[in-house]
């Protein structure tokens, strides 16, 4: 495909779609998403797939789209953040200029949707697409359904602004919440160490913080050290009363080489007396999942076939993708997609077209070995007709 024409009208195509999928409103939360709209839309640009849309409740909906016996399967999430105050323009109007295309997920991640169904239209290969809209929500319904039946392919291949290259690593994501609980008393007095639940958070920070430090010489894959935040303390009633409870809402980013349980206990255990409760809210393992040989051979195994699929190879990267929910579930996986994540969830979100045309035209490419494949643009199925808006 070299043709600058065939070159223009796969971005046109991709733009189109685009359109669409940005029109729709797809925002989570408030995780107002079912079957129609956005399904309805895709169903009719998908002819020759056998299509199955299933609802996992609370906003929770894939779509998984077969044409033949592909290798691959391309994952995209189609639910978005909610739009900032800060938008110069309508969020769901897709604005394109010389150089980038403006709209609520288009960098997040429907730019890379709008590119696969895209290339499904323009060319007969085989072909597998994974959409499901509860990414933004620490919710993975989705994925989990989907990982019940497994289905064989050599690689997920998950969309996510990567800047059009393949990271093969990232960190994995947990989120406590935990309450130190004392015993009320006035102030006055001698306070022992146990009394006041604030002055246990307080020393229990202080704790995690030195032990982070301990770990930051740990290293995997381009990636240093332990990232660690204390997001919330909320305890106490006032200055001249000792704290009967305190709560702690604390998050780490573990390296793929780091036993995320192992993390969990340490934290919980690091100052007497321990936690009157503790939870882990959300989990998500890092990118390649498994102890530190298992995720070195499956990095690598990430590393040829993206070498194989033409794709360039990037560094390791410090946000969250599902594609380890793939790697923990036994898949080679990696992340791939336009768009720099610095665009992501920002207000007027945009997507630079060459790195769309870039995505569209290596997937197109991947595609094409896979089928017989025809002519790069069939109107007849480019969703640029009726439906075109």
């Amino acid at each position: 495909m070299s043709a600058a024409l065939g070159n223009a009208t796969l971005l046109d195509a991709t733009l189109s779609h685009l359109r669409a999928l940005v029109s729709f409103d797809t925002r989570n939360p408030p995780r107002e998403i079912g079957t129609g709209g956005i399904f309805d839309y895709l169903r009719e640009q998908l002819p020759g797939f056998e299509v199955t849309v299933t609802d996992h409740g609370a906003g929770a909906v894939t779509l998984y789209a077969v044409r033949g016996t592909p290798k691959y399967l391309f994952n995209v999430h189609l639910d978005t953040v909610p739009d900032s105050p800060h938008w110069t323009r309508d969020p769901h109007v897709l604005e394109v200029t010389e150089d980038r295309a403006i709209g609520l997920g288009a960098c997040d991640i429907k730019g890379a949707a709008a590119a696969l169904v895209a290339v499904a239209n323009a060319c007969d290969g085989d072909l597998a697409l994974l959409f499901s809209t509860d990414e933004e929500a620490n919710d993975p319904r989705c994925i989990a359904a989907f990982l019940k039946h497994a289905p064989k392919y050599d690689a997920v291949i998950v969309a996510e602004p990567t800047r059009g290259e393949a990271v093969l690593a990232h960190r994995g994501i947990h989120s406590v919440q935990m309450r130190f609980s004392g015993q009320a008393g006035h102030a006055s007095g001698e306070i022992k160490a146990s009394d006041s639940a604030v002055h246990q958070a307080i020393r229990w920070g202080a704790a995690a913080l030195d032990h982070v430090e301990r770990l930051s010489h740990e290293r995997f894959g381009g990636l240093t050290g332990l990232r660690f935040n204390i997001g919330r303390v909320e305890g106490g009633i006032k200055a001249n009363m000792i704290a009967p409870t305190a709560d702690v809402r604390f998050g780490f980013r573990p390296l793929p080489s780091m036993d995320p349980d192992q993390l969990l206990e340490t934290f919980r255990t690091l100052v007497e007396p321990h936690p009157e409760s503790y939870e882990e809210l959300f989990r998500g393992m890092s990118l390649p999942a498994g102890d530190v040989p298992n995720a070195e051979t499956r990095r690598l195994a990430a590393r040829d076939i993206a070498d194989e699929l033409g794709i360039p190879v990037g560094n390791a990267v410090n946000f969250w993708t599902e594609a380890a929910l793939f790697s923990e579930a036994g898949y080679i996986s990696f992340v791939y997609g336009p768009g720099d994540i610095a665009q992501a969830h920002t207000a007027d979100e945009w997507v630079a077209l060459d790195q769309l045309q870039d995505y569209a035209e290596t997937i197109y490419r991947i595609v094409e070995k896979c089928g017989q494949g025809r002519p790069l643009f069939d109107s007849s199925r480019s969703g640029m007709n009726a439906k075109d808006t």
